[in-house]
This record gives C-alpha cells, sequence and structure tokens, in this order.
C-alpha cells in the first residue's frame, strides 16, 4: 500500500496534501423475531484525499487504487477553485509527523470466524428473548463486527497504518399487554474480536425481564426531583448535553455558546471533571491516532469544576490557536474528518450509592437511555426505566421518565458524584454532519442532582 500512496503524495503541488485509504470487512447477523433478517459479509476498499491551497480545501474520493494520482489532481485541482472563493483562509496547527504501525492481537479475530457460528450465537441470544414470557412478541437481536485497516500518510512525512477491530451486540425485545407496549433494550460490544460476543445469555434475560417488568411499572409523576442518575444515563448525558458543545468545530459557528463556554469559567462543583480520551482498554471510542494523523491524548473539558479546553482538529485548533486534541474522526475513507468524541466520562467521585440516596425522601434513580434531543444548551433525554427512591431506599419501577433542563444548571445543581465509575461498552454509535454511528463509549459514576424537572403521565 504504500507504494501506492508515497508517490501519489509526491504528484501534489498544493500547500498540504493527506491520503486516507481503507479496507474494511463486516458482518451482520440480525433476527427480528423468530425470523432471520440479515446476514450479510461484505469486504470494501476505498480512499480519500484532501488538499489544502491557498486556505482552501479540495477533496477527492476513490474506490479504486488504480488511478490514485490522479485523484490527488483532482483534490488539487478542486482546492484552487475554493482557495479563490475563501473567506476565512484555513490554517492547521502543527502535529510532528509519526510513521507508525498499530496492529492488534485478538483472542478471536472475527474474520476468521465461520459466518454459521455467529448466526447460531445470535439465534440462541433471539430464543432467549422470545421464550422468557409470551408477553414478548417481537425482537431485534443485532450482530456487527467490522475489521478496518487504515492507511494515512501526508506531505509532511506522517505513515501510519493502524488496524481497528469493532464488534458490537445489541438485545431489543418489544412486550405487549393491551395496548401497552415497552420495548427496552440492552446492549454490549468493544474494540476487542469475537470474544467479546460471547457470554451474554444473562444480559439477553436481563433485557427480557425488564421488558415485561415495565408493563406493570407505573407512568412517572410529572414535577421537579432530586434525580440519581445511573453510570450509562451519566455518561449519555454528558456526551450529547454537555460534550457536543465542546467540540471546536460547533464551536467556530456559535458564537453565542463560545461567550457561554470560556475557558475558566465554573461549571459544576469542585468534585466534577469530565474527560475525553483515546485509549480506555477494549473501549470503541480507542485508536493510537485520529484521521489526521494526531496522536490520542487524555483531554479534560472540565477540571476541578472549571472549564478546562475542548475537542479539536488540525483545522480548529489553528483557527482558535490551540492544541490539535486527536479528534478528528471520519466514520468511514467517504467522509473528511471532522471534531468527534472519542471515550467521553465523568470522573470517579468519592460517594457510595446508598449514601448518595440515604437522605432523599422522594426522588427518582433513572437509568440507561433511549432517546433524547439537545438544542444548544437545553436537552431533553428519555430514561430506559427508573424507580422511586422513597425514605432513602430504591423503590418500585417506574416508567415514560423524561429528563429535561438547562445544561448549565445541571451541572451547578450536581450534590454528589458516586465511587463507581464505569466506562459503557454499547452499540450503536454517534452521530454528527451526517456521519452516523461512529463508535464512542461514554459514562461515569452514579450523578445525584437536585431541582430536575422530569417529564411524565398526568396521574
Amino acid at each position: 500500500m504504500r507504494d501506492m500512496i508515497l508517490p501519489a503524495l509526491e504528484r501534489s503541488r498544493a500547500d498540504y496534501t493527506d491520503i486516507r485509504v481503507e479496507r474494511r470487512w463486516r458482518t451482520v447477523v440480525a433476527y427480528e423475531g423468530p425470523e432471520l433478517d440479515t446476514l450479510s459479509t461484505s469486504t470494501e476498499v476505498g480512499g480519500i484525499v484532501r488538499c489544502l491551497v491557498g486556505g482552501g480545501w479540495g477533496v477527492a474520493v476513490f474506490n479504486s487504487l488504480d488511478r490514485l494520482p490522479e485523484r490527488v489532481q483532482d483534490a488539487e485541482r478542486i482546492a484552487r477553485l475554493a482557495a479563490a472563493e475563501v473567506e476565512e483562509p484555513i490554517t492547521l496547527a502543527a502535529v510532528a509527523p509519526v510513521q507508525d504501525e498499530v496492529r492488534v492481537e485478538l483472542a478471536r479475530d472475527p474474520r476468521q470466524v465461520p459466518l454459521q457460528e455467529k448466526q447460531s450465537l445470535i439465534e440462541a441470544y433471539n430464543k432467549i428473548l422470545l421464550g422468557h414470557s409470551d408477553k414478548i412478541v417481537t425482537t431485534q437481536t443485532y450482530y456487527n463486527d467490522t475489521f478496518s485497516e487504515v492507511w494515512f500518510a501526508n506531505s509532511e512525512g506522517a505513515l501510519i497504518l493502524e488496524e481497528r477491530p469493532d464488534v458490537q451486540l445489541l438485545f431489543g425485545p418489544t412486550a405487549r399487554e393491551g395496548d401497552n407496549v415497552q420495548n427496552p433494550y440492552e446492549s454490549t460490544g468493544g474494540a476487542a474480536g469475537f470474544d467479546v460476543a460471547l457470554g451474554h445469555e444473562a444480559l439477553a434475560e436481563k433485557a427480557a425481564r425488564r421488558a415485561v417488568e415495565l408493563l406493570q411499572a407505573r407512568p412517572a409523576k410529572g414535577g421537579v426531583y432530586t434525580v440519581v442518575l445511573d453510570n450509562q444515563l451519566t455518561g449519555v448525558f454528558i456526551h450529547e448535553a454537555f460534550g457536543h458543545l465542546c467540540e471546536a468545530d460547533f464551536l467556530a459557528k456559535n458564537p453565542e455558546m463560545r461567550d457561554i463556554l470560556r475557558l475558566g469559567r465554573v461549571f459544576g462543583p469542585p468534585a466534577l471533571n469530565v474527560l475525553d480520551e483515546g485509549y480506555v482498554a477494549k473501549s470503541r471510542g480507542n485508536y493510537k491516532y485520529d484521521d489526521e494523523g494526531t496522536p490520542r491524548r487524555q483531554a479534560y473539558l472540565i477540571r476541578n469544576g472549571v472549564l478546562e479546553g475542548f475537542l479539536h482538529s488540525r483545522e480548529t485548533a489553528g483557527r482558535m490557536g490551540m492544541v490539535p486534541t486527536g479528534n478528528a474522526r471520519a466514520i468511514s475513507y467517504r467522509f473528511e474528518p471532522i471534531v468527534r468524541m472519542r471515550n467521553t466520562y465523568v470522573g470517579q467521585g468519592n460517594v457510595p450509592f446508598e449514601e448518595m440516596i440515604r437522605d432523599i425522601d422522594y426522588g427518582i434513580y433513572a437509568c440507561g437511555a433511549v432517546g433524547g434531543n439537545t438544542a444548544l444548551e437545553q436537552f431533553t433525554f428519555s430514561a430506559d426505566h427508573a424507580y422511586e427512591i422513597v425514605d432513602g431506599q430504591v423503590g418500585g419501577m417506574l416508567r415514560d421518565v423524561v429528563l429535561a433542563g438547562n445544561i448549565f444548571e445541571t451541572l451547578r445543581n450536581i450534590e454528589a458524584i458516586g465511587d463507581d465509575m464505569q466506562v459503557i461498552n454499547s452499540a450503536g454509535g454517534c452521530g454528527k454532519g451526517g456521519q452516523m454511528g461512529l463508535p464512542v463509549t461514554d459514562g461515569g459514576p452514579h450523578l445525584r442532582i437536585r431541582d430536575v424537572t422530569v417529564g411524565g403521565r398526568a396521574q
């Protein structure tokens, strides 16, 4: 591959050029109810060239390596046209060029596992869901593995080969009783081999059991409560409601938010830390280099309650006079890298869960997340399920729990941070800029937050 990429780079007369080539192997197995819905394997190869001329980008995407030098010339020609129209010339923050090969060692490489074995595993999980209760009327059981071999080279001397495995597993039972329909889910995954998909019978049983239990759960009563978030909801909350605000390409387009998000401003209690980093063991947001060849590093967004930094590509770092954080990522070779999160989480606190709820007369323990919306600083999240907290004890199950509020007020209202931090490897991924399903993880400890608006049903 290097013998094709390097000569093509040498043909460029742009101010800067990079080439990213990806070879990807993929398998999908999906059941809907008792029927096999998808069973597929695929392999694809493609790449993208970016040229920067006079502060303007030119991009060319390709599926064949045969005419790579011509694709470089295409990107260069487009960049020269763009330079004539650019109002704010693009500059790239400096990154020392790296030459490296990043190989992974897998207990079981998914490319070597027979398709029949994968299907048999997912079929067995699906039967657990269907067999739990006659109230389970259908299911969605999904498995996906990908193995990507990514080459990156640029005109500054970088040349990197990185292997990136990813496995996803999702259990989605649907329970029904009359017109009451409940469809929670459980999922897992990892930047690992096929072995990460094994041994999840208990997780499938848990998903099915909760679907049936939710049929009997009481709808939450709307109001303002002290709320405790579980590890998963903590992660989704901090990723969606705060992490996206700290992506520097978002800030570049939102002067109002830049005025609010001033470095050094207090946004939470002294115990609050929010981090984004490129490596948490076996996590789906892992990689050693981003898609611009920038090495991963830990980035604090909030440290000790104070806003410390943002997430950057080379372009946003150049615009803002900052240091690239290794957050330029693309969902595939078909897209340019944009600023994306990796493994984002709230740091460890020191409050045990039992102590966190001990003095709550009546509150809500919200668990998991099934969806949400954010609009600048306003957020709305639907918990997968929840429980009452009554006189310091976890009580009965609740459903239809929707949390809403202002992210900055909510951060200031954090009263306790748990001592049980977890990073959650769920299936699915992050969507932004038309690039959907990017592998990420999020998480944190339990959080106790006062004065949270909870929407529910009238009772």
